[in-house]
């Protein structure tokens, strides 16, 4: 009582894009006024009650974040369940702090008499509880309510990389789904000396990282963001356990990470680390330290290996697959780089139980597209299992993510290098790449592709090479997970200039990648750039 974790659960939940639940505020919805009804009915019947709706709540496949009041320890199966369910924290506090948040404590029936008191006695006698059920403990005095839900967040990307480090062992029978899905590419890991490699998708996948390294690096260069420096250390707590020489190279987050700057303090450190051609480099992050991080080992004594740790939707399915590597310059997205296939990527799918829900819906843009030019069954899947499809725990994002995974390595398989068929998976991307060139990368990247993808449509439309139908799938699908479908229409000469200088075009020739149909995409050279005006404003707001 008096932790704060009521304001802290919501700043939380806010900042994580997640659920929020509070069993107590729940309890008052179905029973009344807690200190009214410990009254008339006593404790026991109180937490009786309490139980049911927290039996309940933990069951709910969202679940998010839940704030349980501070009773609710006293109760063996309540703390079974939430330990066994999710990640829990509990929020100590001094005496002192505790009774200047409760006032005069008159909502809080255990209190009344002698707050001091009874607030400290009451603490004397969970205490062991609390400590016991928590996978961890966080002192908020004196902690503002950001500074709090930070350490949970770093806590929990620990607490699930050590889940990672303690995963079964390979032999160990279980469930199918909870075994890890290996999607070759271009022959697999096997076939490593002609660019072959293996998408492993699964949880707990950090035990797998030495057997992909293999014997011959000793040192390795772990790139991440700030941001991730929790997961960090425990990928190199893992890798120096197993025998490497790991070390961390922090780059700034996001976008701001792809930069020649920072490539060049990444080949500083790996210089100043003594990195020879036997070493290799692991990216940890999103999509934008994988295209980092990928430019580094392409290009550090012309190429050592590396291996892709996605921790975002839009890296497992798009960023860490394919072997591209890029860094951003001021006249454009991804316009330096190079090809460097990995040598393994691991999709370790716990990493995204901490993703905000915006990230996971920016990330199932490139979904949706693997959907439109490739796999139908994808967009069959979104439209039956709407509610689902963002929920990190849900066995159709799984599904989702496999299916993306194996459409991408279907196609890089066939052309790495993207000399025919691998445009296909640009579809929606080049209009999407100039809204970010003119939003100076501050507007994400699936949500780019998504009105890009729209724009593709409608262009395809006006030339008549695709029906209606088809058009309306693509706005009644992206906006229904939560994905923007139009831009600022007063932006179109802004954009032009940043479709001219798309990677597809070939000297004055403006190419897009349309549909004639689902599973159909085209290179459609453009014969006018008044079509291209006309199609936007079909998509302008």
């Amino acid at each position: 009582m008096g932790s704060g974790k009521s304001i802290v659960g919501q700043h939380l939940a806010q900042r994580l894009s997640a659920l929020y639940t509070d069993t107590d505020a729940l309890f008052v919805e179905r029973h009344g006024v807690i200190g009214t009804y410990f009254t008339a009915h006593g404790e026991p019947a109180f937490r009786d009650a309490e139980q049911d709706i927290i039996a309940e709540v933990v069951d709910t496949t969202d679940l998010g974040v839940l704030s349980l009041g501070g009773g609710a320890v006293l109760r063996s199966a309540n703390r079974e369940i939430i330990r066994g369910r999710g990640y829990v924290v509990f929020l100590d506090v001094s005496e002192e702090q505790a009774l200047e948040r409760l006032g005069d404590a008159s909502a809080r029936p255990v209190l009344a008499g002698d707050p001091a008191r009874n607030w400290s006695r009451i603490r004397t006698a969970r205490l062991d509880l609390f400590q016991a059920t928590a996978h961890d403990v966080i002192d908020t005095t004196g902690l503002d309510v950001d500074d709090v839900a930070t350490k949970i967040i770093d806590g929990h990307q620990q607490f699930l990389s050590r889940k990672t480090i303690t995963s079964m062992p390979e032999n160990t029978t279980t469930d199918s789904t909870d075994q890890p899905t290996v999607i070759p590419v271009s022959g697999g890991g096997a076939n490593e000396i002609n660019g072959g490699y293996d998408v492993v998708i699964g949880r707990g996948l950090l035990s797998k990282l030495p057997a992909i390294l293999g014997p011959h690096p000793y040192r390795v260069a772990i790139i991440l963001p700030r941001a991730l420096r929790a997961t960090g250390d425990v990928v190199k707590s893992a890798l120096d356990e197993a025998g490497y020489n790991a070390i961390l190279v922090e780059i700034p987050d996001s976008e701001e990470g792809k930069h020649i700057e920072v490539a060049s303090f990444c080949w500083q450190v790996l210089g100043q680390s003594d990195f020879t051609r036997s070493d290799a480099v692991v990216s940890v992050g999103g999509g934008a330290v994988s295209d980092l991080a990928g430019l580094v080992a392409a290009t550090w004594l012309r190429g050592v290996r590396v291996v892709h740790m996605p921790t975002t939707l839009l890296g497992m399915v798009d960023a860490a697959v394919g072997g591209k590597t890029g860094i951003n310059t001021a006249e454009g997205k991804n316009l330096v780089g190079s090809f460097h296939p990995p040598a393994g990527v691991l999709a370790d799918l716990d990493t995204l139980l901490t993703l905000p829900k915006n990230e996971i819906i920016s990330g199932l843009a490139e979904v949706v597209k693997c959907g439109f030019v490739s796999d139908g069954r994808i967009l069959d899947l979104i439209e039956e299992h709407q509610s689902q499809v963002t929920n990190p725990h849900s066995p159709v994002l799984r599904e989702l993510i496999e299916r993306a995974v194996q459409v991408k390595a279907d196609v890089v398989t066939k052309d790495l290098k993207e000399s025919n068929e691998r445009h296909m998976l640009n579809y929606g991307h080049t209009l999407g790449h100039a809204i970010e060139l003119a939003e100076r990368y501050q507007y994400r990247h699936g949500a780019a592709v998504a009105v890009g993808m729209v724009f593709a449509a409608e262009l395809a439309r006006s030339v008549g090479r695709l029906d209606d139908a088809t058009v309306e799938r693509h706005k009644n699908i992206l906006e229904g997970i939560g994905l923007p479908t139009s831009y600022h229409g007063d932006r179109w000469a802004t954009l032009l200039d940043g479709i001219r200088r798309d990677k597809k075009n070939r000297g004055e020739q403006l190419r897009f990648i349309l549909l004639e149909s689902q599973g159909s995409p085209i290179i459609y050279d453009v014969p006018d750039e008044s079509l291209l005006f006309a199609a936007y404003q079909e998509i302008a707001d």
